[in-house]
Parts: structure tokens; C-alpha cells; sequence
């Protein structure tokens, strides 16, 4: 395709954005008088910026900068505490540890939170269980939140449910996690739950039940929108593979 095509194409798409979200006069004639460099204008000052505004522009540059400098928010974060050893900034270094796999870190932070008097709350709980099972001991984290039920017996979480039912599997009380999974499996907001229980049956020789469930994940998923679909990509492809197996 020639270059003035292009350019043209490029022009047009970028005139008809202007004029959509009121940003037609001037940049629709900067972008016709100065061809190429009008373009680029329009995208350096007004669309980069938007784009950087969003959750997903945020996402993504927070994914860039840790790349580059993965330890540059830990620091910071860690400096902040220094400064002022509130339960805010604390938790927030215990989040960026947790996100850094330093899971002995994180597990002391929200220990240390837990013991504040403003502290007890059951989302630091669930976080210590997390860094817990990060660590590789799941009977702790059972412990943390069979202790957190206890405290807040009214608490409801799904992520911290999942957590429980994946700990019962790695801590060997497999029946247990089934019946956790099975449970999930009713309410959760996607096919992990199910996906596990099905990999859990496998373990334990049950195969055709396994297989028959995979081939349930994936027949519902393969109905579920596009988005949807591509949220749930790890654990459809892990169904389809189980249910051939």
C-alpha cells in the first residue's frame, strides 16, 4: 500500500477521533495542513496522555516500570514507611511484596497489622494467608483462615475461598478440597474452581468424572463472550486439553 495511502487513511481515522470526543478545532486542521507531523502531534499530546489516564494505560505502564526497575515501588513504598509507619503505608509494601513473591516480608507486615488495633481486619488476614501459601506452607495458611471464619464468621470472599480450597489440596486433605471446590464452583466468577476440582479428580484416578466436567468448562465457555473467553484463555485451554485426554 503506498505511503500517501496510508498517511491519508492514518489522517482520516485520526480527524473522525477529534471530532468525536470534541477535539476538532484546531487538531483536524493541524493534522490536514501538516501531513505526518500534525499525525504525530495529535497522538503525542492528546492521545498518549488518555490513553496513560486509563486503567489500562495505568496497568500497562506499572507492568513497564517494573520490568525495567522492579524494585523502584518496593523502595519507595519502603521509604514511605520509614517516614511514617502507618497501617496504609504498611500494607501497601506488604501488597508490593506479595506482588514480588517476597513472601516472608509480606507475612511479617501483615502480622505486624493484624497485632494494631485498627488493624484487625479479615482482608489482612486473607493477605497472610496468601504470603503463607506463597512460602509453601498451606497448613498455615488454613490455619490464618479457618482463624479469619472464626473471627468474622459474616466475611465472604471468593478469592479467599479459592485460596482455602487450593491450600487443602497442596496441605494433602484432598477430599476436603473437593468439596471446597465443588462449592466455588456455584458462585465463583470463573472456570478456575472447576477447572481444579477437575485436575484434583484426575489426581485421585477419578478420570471419567474429570473428563466429563472438562468437557462441560469448555462447551459453557465456548457459548461465553469474546471477552469473557479471553479472561478465562488459561483455564479453557487447560479444559479443552484435559478433555481430550
Amino acid at each position: 500500500m503506498p505511503f500517501a495511502l496510508i498517511l491519508l487513511l492514518v489522517n482520516a481515522t485520526l480527524i473522525i477521533h477529534a471530532a468525536k470526543t470534541g477535539r476538532f478545532w484546531p487538531w483536524a486542521y493541524v493534522v490536514l495542513l501538516l501531513p505526518g507531523f500534525g499525525a504525530l502531534g495529535y497522538i503525542v499530546v492528546e492521545l498518549v496522555p488518555a490513553w496513560m489516564g486509563s486503567v489500562h494505560g495505568q496497568q500497562t505502564r506499572k507492568q513497564l516500570s517494573r520490568s525495567f526497575n522492579p524494585l523502584k515501588h518496593y523502595r519507595q513504598l519502603a521509604d514511605q514507611l520509614e517516614v511514617a509507619d502507618t497501617i496504609a503505608s504498611r500494607a501497601a509494601l506488604a501488597d508490593e511484596c506479595l506482588d514480588l513473591g517476597k513472601f516472608a516480608e509480606a507475612k511479617g507486615h501483615y502480622e505486624h497489622i493484624l497485632a494494631q488495633p485498627l488493624g484487625d481486619d479479615p482482608i489482612y488476614c486473607v493477605r497472610k494467608a496468601r504470603a503463607e501459601f506463597g512460602l509453601d506452607r498451606p497448613h498455615d495458611a488454613v490455619a490464618t483462615l479457618d482463624d479469619l471464619r472464626r473471627r468474622w464468621p459474616d466475611y465472604q470472599s471468593a478469592e479467599a475461598h479459592l485460596l482455602y480450597a487450593r491450600a487443602l489440596e497442596a496441605g494433602g486433605r484432598s477430599q476436603e478440597a473437593l468439596d471446597e471446590y465443588r462449592a466455588l464452583s456455584a458462585y465463583y466468577p470463573g472456570a478456575e474452581p472447576r477447572v481444579r476440582y477437575g485436575l484434583l479428580l484426575n489426581l485421585l484416578g477419578r478420570r471419567d468424572e474429570a473428563r466429563t466436567l472438562f468437557a462441560d468448562v469448555v462447551k459453557q465457555l465456548r457459548r461465553a463472550p469474546k471477552h469473557v473467553r479471553k479472561l478465562q484463555g488459561e483455564w479453557i485451554a487447560i479444559a479443552e486439553r484435559e478433555s481430550r485426554a
